[in-house]
């Protein structure tokens, strides 16, 4: 089987492993601002109703989406906003490169979110099994 092959087979896939790995290691700022899993000092005063609040449920709500694949799209785009917004509010007033500044998982974040809004769940995904059903 020919490496262009392989890739085709596999591409799907992969998009979803990218899709669940994203939403976990988002899904950790959420659990960690709501559930204290993990416990950080940082969130441990956690005011209701705050911005840093607001993301919590976008973190949480939007990454247990994104693992399972259900409105990927939608979820994706608005989570690449979310991105977008936590960057401008909390990294770039402190510099213009996002290496000063703390941002680059935020820039990150924002552009695979922005990728997935446009390439969908890939073959592991609940979109995926409702659209074959």
């Amino acid at each position: 089987m020919a490496l262009k092959d392989v890739c085709n087979t596999w591409s799907p896939r992969i998009l979803s492993v990218l899709r669940i790995m994203s939403a976990l290691l988002l899904m950790q700022h959420g659990t960690a601002k709501f559930l204290s899993i993990p416990a950080m000092d940082q969130f441990a005063k956690l005011q209701p109703y705050s911005l840093s609040w607001y993301a919590g449920l976008f973190e949480l709500i939007g990454g247990a989406l994104l693992v399972i694949g259900l409105f990927t799209r939608p979820v994706a785009f608005v989570l690449s906003g979310v991105m977008a917004f936590a960057y401008f509010i909390a990294h770039a007033p402190r510099g213009f490169y996002p290496i000063a500044n703390g941002g680059e998982l935020a820039v990150l974040y924002c552009f695979v979110f922005f990728y997935l809004a446009f390439a969908g769940g890939g073959a592991w995904s609940v979109d995926a099994a409702r659209k074959s059903a």
